[in-house]
């Protein structure tokens, strides 16, 4: 009985039946033999405890390639299945047939092993990946914030009290429903006094499946954030229902505190080295986005400072004055009569950054698996080649060999976490800098040298990689100065070690 079948040319229905009926009486007991022909069919199969791996192929195939064919199709089934068993098969059995389409293709076999078989059925995204982990971290920095704000108003409330003065409160917020008692100074209480809780629950929401790279939600991520503190031991007002977002919530919003006039600088890379050396590849894209939220502020320039010495190409945006630029560093309207657009975000700068030279890899990754025996010993190592950077989440990402169970780690800078399901091990660590510019890694396992690649790289950061900074922004007619807000991000494309 066939449990799953998988045509990769075109066949009728009872042209399988028939050639699957067929398989069985022609198998001959005592021979050592893994295939078996007919006059127009080979069957090239493989035992699998109680169950036959069987691949049909034409009497003119490559008996050696269909051979290597099929224990790869044989290596696949572990991947998803706990026993070889028929049960167990058929509830993975659409699984297993996305990875079986991976090897074969058109009747061909692709050029694949069994890491990038994983990799592609897997789907992962890493922008997915780097939004969480820049969310997280922002989330960690306004919680931290939020206590130290907590303490002061406490310590400022006691001392109100001590002089016999009304204790202050935040402006902006009204006391409209709250008996001449600021909303700040009641979450100032209920953070610093948990054990006496008198605030009305929060209304319940409806929980709902959640969507992955959702980054427009602004008010789905507060409120997300407000329920992790209260999770946390936190006890936060929510106001009434009515209004669209809370006020408490407000102030707990951790994105920086925007002007009307907004920069925000980002940086992405990608990156390809050799496992023996060498830099095949690297290239950083960066932009200067403005937002302008006020029409008073809307006739301005930007003065940037660009101490850049590693040969980044400059690109101005096609409105943007560019012999004021390169006389000047000035980025400025062509027309100074005119401003910027109100409330959208306008990319004025953008620049590049292709190399193949070693000396400018942010962060080196050197990984050496030794075969000792069975086992292989791999020693990695990671070494901050740009001092100025700081990486913050870094996680190296290295594959190892299924089914030989986990690694036996030894010396060890930071944290790990082996998944067994995707056959990975993650060296993790909080940040890179110039205090912690190296470390290394220790683990034994079964496996060969090639198992251990390709190796991958993922880190955030609030420093640029390039040394291109906006120094100040000013008014096109006084020259007076324009109060603005920044953010700076450098993140991860593409990082890999082959």
């Amino acid at each position: 009985m066939s449990i799953v079948s998988r045509q990769f040319v075109e066949m009728t229905r009872t042209r399988i039946e028939g050639l699957l009926a067929a398989f069985p009486k022609l198998m001959s007991t005592g021979k050592q033999h893994t295939f078996v022909e007919t006059d127009s069919v080979r069957y090239v199969y493989q035992p699998m405890e109680k169950l036959y791996m069987v691949l049909v192929t034409t009497k003119n195939s490559n008996i050696l390639e269909d051979l290597e064919t099929l224990r790869l199709f044989s290596r696949v089934i572990p991947e998803y299945c706990r026993v070889l068993e028929e049960s167990e098969i058929s509830e993975h059995c659409f699984d297993i047939i996305f990875a079986f389409d991976e090897i074969v293709a058109l009747g061909y076999r692709e050029n694949v092993n069994l890491a990038q078989i994983r990799t592609f059925t897997e789907m992962d995204s890493h922008e997915e990946k780097v939004f969480r982990a820049v969310r997280e971290t922002q989330e960690r920095e306004a919680n931290a914030e939020m206590r130290r704000k907590a303490k002061e108003l406490q310590q400022a409330r006691r001392d109100a009290e001590r002089a016999g003065k009304k204790a202050p409160g935040f402006g902006g917020f009204g006391s409209t429903g709250m008996s001449g008692v600021s909303p700040a100074t009641i979450i100032t209480e209920s953070m610093m006094e948990p054990e006496k809780p008198k605030m009305a629950p929060a209304p319940v929401r409806p929980s709902g499946p959640s969507k992955a790279l959702k980054l427009g939600a602004k008010g789905k991520e507060v409120d997300n954030f407000v329920d992790k503190l209260k999770s946390e031991g936190e006890n936060i007002i929510m106001h009434s229902a009515g209004k669209k977002q809370s006020e408490a919530s407000k102030v707990l919003q951790p994105p920086v505190n925007t002007e009307s006039v907004h920069l925000r600088m980002e940086e992405k890379i990608s990156l390809t080295c050799g496992r023996d050396g060498g830099l095949q590849n690297m290239e950083i894209l960066g932009m200067i986005t403005l937002r302008v939220s006020d029409d008073k502020n809307g006739r301005i320039r930007l003065h940037i400072n660009n101490n850049d010495k590693k040969g980044v190409q400059l690109q101005t945006h096609p409105n943007v004055d560019k012999k004021l630029f390169t006389a000047e560093s000035l980025i400025g309207l062509k027309n100074p009569e005119k401003s910027f657009p109100l409330n959208s975000d306008v990319g004025v700068l953008k620049w590049r950054l292709q190399t193949t030279d070693e000396s400018l890899i942010p962060l080196t990754i050197n990984c050496w698996p030794s075969e000792s025996g069975s086992n292989c010993d791999v020693n990695i190592e990671y070494e901050l080649q740009d001092e100025g950077l700081e990486l913050n989440d870094v996680i190296i990402t290295i594959p190892v060999p299924s089914g030989v169970g986990a690694p036996v780690i030894g010396d060890i800078d930071g944290e790990y976490r082996h998944d067994s399901r995707k056959n990975i091990l993650e060296w993790c660590l909080p940040v890179i800098d110039e205090n912690n510019k190296s470390g290394s890694l220790e683990f034994s396992i079964a496996g060969k040298p090639n198992d251990f690649f390709p190796v991958n790289v993922s880190f955030v950061s609030r420093r640029c990689y390039s040394d291109i900074q906006v120094a100040k922004v000013v008014q096109v007619e006084e020259g007076s100065p324009v109060k603005y807000s920044s953010e700076t991000s450098f993140v991860v494309d593409k990082y890999e070690i082959l």
